[in-house]
Formats: structure tokens, sequence, C-alpha cells
């Protein structure tokens, strides 16, 4: 990230939030802190952060809701971290629509690699086309915006970088360990519930049929395949 980017840290424990706010200024980082959902909407409406760190359990609700909310406003990348070590709560937290999940405790050097992995996946790596035309869809790579069948969808940061990656290396067939690489970074080569939250999701908004999909087609045991026999870039 480049520096003197802001974080909005939404964390109640005074002492971890002091503690994340000046482990980022240190790197380069500006921050805000809310300790409560209230206070975390109105800095976001007001500061426009460039990248929130989310704790789940907060006194006036669960942090669910909240990416929930920001998703529907905003595209910007939600890391959790949370004391919640089950699986079903990493799989509702990413489905709701954050781009990553740290658990407690965490290394302060874990956070900032996934901190930088998460900005890397939001600007991601610009090829040299623009527009990308694949049957009803279009990726338009500059203006981060996929539309289809003339409607904008709304993807969130995640989402948006999984679906480039598939249409530039369409028809190809993709291994699940290459694309958590590709998408999430090094070591999230395992994190298969990461990668089948994001497929369903995707699914969800791009495929007329879910049940039959066009474009996102399951390689057994393998990895995933993006289908899109007549492309037009531009």
């Amino acid at each position: 990230m480049k520096a003197q980017e802001l974080i909005l840290i939404i964390e109640d424990d005074q002492a971890i939030s002091k503690m994340l706010s000046l482990s980022l200024h240190q790197h380069g980082f500006k921050t805000l802190v809310a300790a409560d959902i209230k206070s975390a909407v109105r800095l976001i409406h007001t500061n426009s952060p460039d990248l929130i760190i989310l704790d789940l359990g907060l006194p006036d609700g669960d942090g669910k809701g909240l990416i929930k909310k920001v998703r529907s406003e905003l595209s910007v990348p939600i890391i959790v971290v949370s004391a919640r070590h089950e699986e079903k709560e990493v799989i509702a937290s990413l489905d709701a629509g954050a781009d990553d999940y740290v658990m407690k405790p965490f290394s302060i050097d874990e956070l900032l690699a996934r901190v930088r992995s998460a900005q890397r996946r939001f600007l991601g790596l610009q090829p040299n086309v623009n527009v990308i035309l694949c049957h009803e869809i279009t990726l338009d790579i500059e203006h981060h915006l996929v539309i289809k069948k003339g409607e904008p969808l709304k993807l969130t940061p995640t989402e948006f970088n999984l679906l480039k990656y598939f249409i530039l290396h369409r028809n190809q067939v993709l291994p699940y360990t290459r694309i958590l690489k590709e998408i999430w970074g090094v070591g999230y080569q395992n994190e298969m519930q990461y990668l089948r939250t994001y497929i369903n999701t995707l699914r969800k908004k791009i495929e007329t049929d879910v049940a039959r999909p066009t474009y996102i087609h399951t390689e057994m045991g393998i990895g995933y395949r993006f289908t899109c026999d007549s492309a037009y870039q531009e």
C-alpha cells in the first residue's frame, strides 16, 4: 500500500485497537478507530477509508451485519480480525463480503502481510487491455466495473479480481491452489473454504442458472475452468 493511506480499525478492545493503530502508524499508514458499529458507520461515511480492519464481536451488534452494509455502499477491502475460530464464522464472514479473516491471537507481521495482500487484490495487476467482452458479461478493468446484459453487477473487490483472473485465463483449467495463490497470495493455497465461498457467490451474480453454469465450470478434484468461446478485447 502507498504511504498515508487510511485504515479504519473497528475494535472494542482498547488495548488491541491501540496496538494496531501504533503498529500501522509505524509502517506509514494513517488510522481511525471505532469501538462500535454506530461510530464505524459515521467514520466510513465521513472519511472513506482505504481499508477496514473489523472485529466481529462489537457491543452494538455483530460485525457481519456491518460488512453487508459496507458492501452495499462501497468497494473497499475488509479484513476480519476475530477470536471466533469456527469454520462457519469464517465462511459467513466471507459470504457477507469480507476479503480475509485473521484469527486472534495474531502477530502484527501476519496482519501487515494480510493488509498488503488485500490491497494488491483490490488494485490488481493492470493488463494491456481495459475492456473484455465475454458472452453477456463486460469486464471493464480500468473502471473496476462488470456489466451483464447492460446492468452493472455489485462485486466485492475479491469477487472482481477473481472474475478478472478467470476471464484473463479463460478456457483454461485452473487448479485450486493456483487460484488461491494468485488471488489471495502465498500461504493461502489450503484455504479451500475461501475459494468455495467466493465461487458460490460469484456464480449467483453472473450465472443465469447456478445449477447449470455457463461460465464457471468445476473440474472435479482439480479446479475450475471459465468458459468463454468468443471474447472481444478493447
